[in-house]
């Protein structure tokens, strides 16, 4: 290139970066924070999910070689980190989603409260986690180990990410559980809203395009297969047209039931204790306790 080209190349960037920064097209883009705040970070937050794994799992995640008789001590170490790194992200998050100044005073307490709620529930996340492991172990005849589920299955990889995540959103910790659950939708390609509630032993067998909406509930006990959408059926508008936001328009799944690949359950209706919804099933109302609902025509067995 020569210096004529490079001069005329400057002026072009110039150009198109004078047109970005004009009101008129970045005002569309634009997030005015309060406080002046920088936006959560992606890395630190990746680096938090990094040292939670390695917290609740010692020795399946992390570089260290660990030994039970120092592991509180690395423990400690690591829940420190975790505390800091995640007291400020959750203060950012507060500070993008906050929309009066007076609010905006308090999000640095409200961040510390947030990431030390967060690390009292690790014991309790541990042991839904633990649960977990033992459904895919069971409900994989591939599986050698729970263990190897821990380490290779993106169920266990989603759900380490989502029992954090739906710990951050039940204290009303705004952004951040969305940007924890995106993570794991990312890699696995399973996309579980934060605000799920999903009971103990829940596994998804191999994983990819599972959709798992806002408000729905799921027992104890459930499997997933591949493809699988628990969604909204309608949704409905206020007076001036935008969408209702907060009302229950996700499915509930009773103890014990399996949905298997590619089928479709849509809006606030029950899939009752041990009912099977077969493949590529379309499910808009309520399903019985202990019914095989299968694909020709929906027929109930």
């Amino acid at each position: 290139m020569s210096l004529n080209d490079d001069f005329l190349a400057m002026r072009r960037l110039g150009e198109v970066s004078k047109a970005l920064c004009h009101p008129s097209s970045l005002d569309k883009v634009w997030q005015e924070t309060m406080a002046d705040s920088p936006m959560p970070a992606l890395p630190v937050l990746e680096e938090i999910m990094a040292r939670l794994r390695v917290a609740l799992f010692p020795g399946f995640f992390g570089r260290a070689k660990v030994w039970r008789e120092s592991i509180e001590y690395h423990v400690s170490a690591n829940l420190d980190s975790i505390y800091r790194l995640l007291s400020e992200q959750i203060r950012r998050g507060y500070c993008f989603a906050c929309k009066e100044q007076d609010l905006c005073r308090d999000c640095e307490a409200r961040g510390k409260e947030g990431a030390m709620r967060l690390i009292d529930a690790l014991p309790k996340i541990r042991d839904l986690l633990v649960t977990d492991t033992q459904a895919a172990y069971e409900g994989d005849p591939a599986a050698t180990s729970a263990g190897e589920t821990v380490f290779c299955y993106p169920s266990m990889w989603t759900m380490i990410h989502h029992r954090i995540a739906h710990e951050l959103y039940k204290n009303k910790v705004p952004l951040i559980p969305r940007i924890i659950s995106e993570m794991a939708h990312s890699r696995t390609g399973i996309d579980i809203h934060p605000g799920a509630q999903i009971g103990e032993y829940f596994f998804i067998d191999h994983g990819t395009g599972v959709v798992i909406g806002e408000t729905c509930i799921i027992g104890k006990h459930c499997r997933l297969y591949q493809g699988v959408t628990l969604g909204a059926l309608s949704f409905p508008k206020n007076a001036d047209g935008t969408l209702v936001k907060g009302n229950l328009r996700h499915p509930i799944l009773e103890d014990n039931v399996t949905v298997y690949a590619g089928a479709t359950i849509l809006g606030r209706i029950t899939v009752g204790e041990g009912a099977v919804i077969g493949g590529n099933v379309w499910v808009t109302s309520d399903v019985p306790p202990h019914t095989t609902l299968t694909q020709e025509k929906a027929h109930r067995a």
